[in-house]
């Protein structure tokens, strides 16, 4: 009789152990599925890894880097993101690893209603400027943008207008003023945590949330300083806008450029 209890407890444990393995498994799979976590397993190299000896900005080990986070989340690698038309940039910082960016812009277009198509528009608003923006973000885990804005610059278009949505890994959005998303003072986080450039003269925005792949944040004042952060398993974001012609940083001298050579 004790040996058949025995045997029940034992059949029983093993059953709730499978039932336990795969929940987890369904939890992770959820993840993976919803690219909230790598597919695979990604770490960045480490900032020496994106300098020549030289101290130039190695951009082709830039791209590597994040040609290796894509495959980690099952992003597709089109043809056009092994051109040029994919850039990386450093910011002239030397710290890649933590400021730094790489980008594609699907459309970034300006024009009159008038003048595109192959049939051109000759409507009431034919003579009316329009732009519009197609964008995608890629940063490594814990990678950053330097904070900055767009007023809209010497062409005569209005502040820009943004909207990001998180296709892989998590993003902190920071910004100067707090919206509707729930976003929290930043003087509230960590001390360690704190992004670069808090507490800096320069340094303008007061507030952050964070958000997994699938979020959708907009940017709340179109004049208003921002930028944002990966999270640990690095971030691919969409970004949808009106038309880019102009970007100013808030720390004095950041240009949106990379690192040349020692001279």
């Amino acid at each position: 009789m004790i040996n058949s209890n025995r045997s029940v407890l034992s059949a029983c444990a093993t059953v709730l152990c499978l039932i336990a393995a795969v929940l987890v498994f369904s939890g992770c799979a959820k993840e993976m599925a919803c690219g909230c976590q790598p597919l695979t397993p990604f770490k960045s190299p480490g900032n020496a890894a994106f300098y020549k000896a030289d101290g130039s900005f190695d951009a082709a080990a830039a791209k590597d880097a994040y040609y290796a986070m894509m495959k980690s989340f099952g992003y597709p690698i089109p043809a056009v993101l092994k051109t040029d038309t994919f850039w990386v940039a450093d910011f002239v910082q030397a710290d890649f690893d933590t400021l730094g960016m790489g980008g594609v812009f699907w459309k970034n277009q300006n024009a009159k209603y008038g003048e595109i198509g192959s049939k051109s528009y000759k409507g009431e608003f034919k003579d009316q400027k329009f732009g519009y923006l197609g964008h995608e973000i890629y940063l490594l885990p814990g990678q950053m943008l330097p904070e900055h804005n767009h007023i809209g610059g010497p062409e005569g278009f209005g502040p820009k207008m943004e909207t990001w949505h998180i296709r892989h890994g998590s993003v902190e959005f920071f910004g100067e003023h707090q919206g509707a998303d729930k976003e929290t003072p930043i003087s509230e986080m960590p001390a360690d945590h704190r992004p670069f450039g808090y507490g800096e003269p320069w340094f303008k925005s007061k507030y952050v949330v964070k958000m997994n792949a699938g979020g959708i944040y907009t940017l709340n004042d179109p004049e208003s300083w921002h930028f944002m952060r990966a999270g640990p398993n690095g971030a691919i974001v969409s970004e949808y806008a009106t038309f880019h012609n102009h970007v100013q940083f808030s720390k004095p001298e950041m240009v949106f450029d990379s690192t040349k050579a020692k001279k």
